[in-house]
């Protein structure tokens, strides 16, 4: 297991780590409050089906490209759930809050919350190894430009703090053409960083949260 905690590393994840950071425990998942709820995504389900299907679907398949099949996808979810980076879920929606009842609770997203401080990200600011990062890829068109999403963005930084007390700041990183995510983490509070080269071929859009003013880090 390398000094990160997942079994085999993912990606983003970091090895070069101090044992304060590799200590970290996983995320802990937040609860949301109805009409959402949110859940372990399971690689011993249909999940990975699903996936695989999700991430095909034109509007992820650009911005992710994780055209994974769904086996590919039940050995991700499986590493990261052996290990303490990230974890992987999924988001549902009663759809009575559309005023469509009779599609009930259906599952619209798939999100990572990841530490940070053992992200690519981690480098590049005064992490802490309690902050927590996320990723969101909203599937289910329906909820999309509604401003749905936007409403749930701004229930999460109190529900992630809530369930962690020791996360003193949630990241956003969005690749930094994506204007629209970037407009929606401004709504909900995030504060825009820096742009950041990670790599040759990532440029990002740094997005803090801090749980107080003084918890804002420092490219």
């Amino acid at each position: 297991m390398n000094p990160a905690g997942t079994p085999t590393p993912q990606p983003r994840e970091r090895t070069d780590l101090p044992a304060e950071v590799a200590a970290a425990p996983a995320p802990i998942l937040p609860v949301f409050a109805a009409p959402f709820s949110l859940r372990m995504a399971d690689p011993d389900s249909s999940d990975p089906e699903m996936m695989a299907e999700w991430m095909a679907r034109p509007h992820l398949l650009e911005s992710w490209e994780q055209d994974w099949d769904a086996e590919r996808r039940r050995e991700n979810f499986r590493i990261q759930l052996a290990g303490n980076y990230s974890r992987p879920c999924i988001l549902s929606m009663d759809f009575a809050v559309l005023g469509e009842p009779e599609r009930g609770v259906r599952d619209i997203a798939y999100l990572e919350f990841y530490r940070a401080a053992k992200d690519e990200i981690g480098a590049f600011y005064d992490c802490d190894p309690g902050d927590i990062g996320y990723h969101i890829a909203t599937a289910e068109t329906a909820v999309i430009g509604k401003g749905i999403m936007t409403a749930w963005m701004s229930t999460l930084t109190a529900a992630v703090f809530a369930a962690d007390p020791n996360c003193r700041r949630i990241m956003g990183d969005p690749d930094h053409r994506n204007v629209a995510i970037a407009r929606s983490l401004a709504k909900v509070g995030f504060q825009r960083l820096a742009e950041i080269d990670v790599r040759p071929d990532r440029r990002i859009s740094l997005h803090a949260f801090p749980r107080t003013p003084e918890d804002l880090p420092v490219v």
